[in-house]
């Protein structure tokens, strides 16, 4: 069965690992969630990610990320664009996610950034998701 939207897919396997209290997960491999995952590592939401297996088979071992008392460190994260409603906002319009303490993930002609480095760097994009 073909997925029409592997971004959603990935944050829905994450949220329900969350909920069950897993510390890892795997989803199917795409270059575009590995550039995620390596957003979603510099900003501190996850220990850690490496891929695992090889062609058809290839998946993302993504590790899930607690404080010391065991409490989630991604309280919500949830997909702003989705493929039948596109949403794109250059620098200027780019709100705040929660007073500064979450961040949009935008795809930029340079990359994936968070909302604080399109600003930065003057760029605007696709709004992909929403983490606080």
């Amino acid at each position: 069965m073909s997925m029409t939207d592997p971004i959603a897919d990935m944050i829905t396997r994450m949220r329900n690992a969350h909920s069950l209290g897993r510390r890892r997960l795997e989803v199917p491999y795409s270059r575009i969630k590995e550039r995620l995952a390596e957003v979603l590592k510099r900003e501190g939401y996850i220990s850690g990610f490496e891929g695992h297996g090889e062609g058809v088979g290839r998946s993302l071992r993504i590790e899930l990320r607690y404080d010391a008392d065991g409490g989630r460190l991604i309280r919500h994260i949830s997909r702003v664009s989705r493929p039948g409603c596109r949403v794109y906002r250059g620098y200027g319009q780019l709100g705040r996610v929660m007073g500064g303490l979450g961040i949009y993930v935008l795809s930029t002609p340079e990359g994936l950034k968070t909302d604080q480095e399109a600003r930065k760097g003057r760029l605007g994009g696709e709004v992909l998701i929403k983490v606080y």
